[in-house]
Formats: C-alpha cells, sequence, structure tokens
C-alpha cells in the first residue's frame, strides 16, 4: 500500500467546512467517477459510483473532526483504499487534510501502487480545490 496526503487551508470555519463535506460532494469533487446512488445502513452512508463500465461502492463514516471512506467490497479499481479526511480550525479559517492509502493489488507493487498513488493525490487535489470553492 502506498500513502498520500494532501492538506489546504480554506477560509470558511470548520462547521461550515464539515457541512459542505459531504459524501455526494466527496465522489463528485474527487472527478473519477458519478455518484449512482446513495444509501444509509447501520455503520454509515454507502455511495455507488461509477465511471466507463467500473463500478465501486464507498462506504462513508462521520467521524468527529470530519469524514473516514473506504472502498466497500471487492469490485472497484483498488484491492484497498481508505482515506481520511480532517476538519481543523486554523486562523480565520480551516485546515483540511486528506490521506489516503491505496492498493491496486497488482504485480510489481512498487511500481503499480505508486502510480496508484500519484492519480489519488490528483483526486485529492481536486476535492480539496472543490471544497475551498464550495466552503467559501
Amino acid at each position: 500500500m502506498r500513502e498520500v496526503e494532501v492538506s489546504r487551508f480554506v477560509r470558511a470555519p470548520p462547521r461550515t467546512v464539515e457541512r459542505a463535506l459531504t459524501p455526494t460532494t466527496v465522489v463528485a469533487s474527487e472527478g473519477s467517477f458519478t455518484v449512482r446512488d446513495v444509501s444509509e445502513d447501520g455503520d454509515g452512508t454507502l455511495v455507488t459510483a461509477g465511471a466507463r463500465g467500473l463500478e465501486l461502492t464507498l462506504r462513508f463514516e462521520a467521524r468527529p473532526d470530519g469524514l473516514h471512506y473506504t472502498q466497500a467490497g471487492d469490485a472497484g479499481p483498488f484491492d484497498a483504499m481508505t482515506t481520511e479526511l480532517r476538519v481543523e480550525a486554523e486562523d480565520e479559517g480551516s485546515r483540511v487534510t486528506a490521506r489516503s492509502a491505496v492498493s491496486l493489488g497488482l504485480p510489481v507493487p512498487a511500481l503499480t501502487d505508486r502510480v496508484a498513488a500519484w492519480k489519488r493525490r490528483g483526486e485529492l487535489e481536486r476535492l480539496l480545490d472543490g471544497l475551498a470553492a464550495e466552503a467559501t
């Protein structure tokens, strides 16, 4: 597994940022998948998303300081993927940190997981760009 972390200052208080940080906006802002279905279960929110013949389910759980989500089940581009989104007060706004660990489960993981982490970094940067625009 490879880890990637992206952090951004947002000129909005934590409550405003947390209201904008929903499972649907997270998936849409990352830009790789389109939300197809959202449902609640006892443990959190399930988002089914897809793109170009690929479909996956993400399980979101609210945390006191943000969101945690993972790829649920076996369908999806990753062998394993987990992401933490944290929102902390900073100056006159918030610091939002996105940390993700990914693995494709393919041969030569030193290379394939590096590529997956590079792609994941781009998704997280788009997410934080979208969140900054939405929350201000």
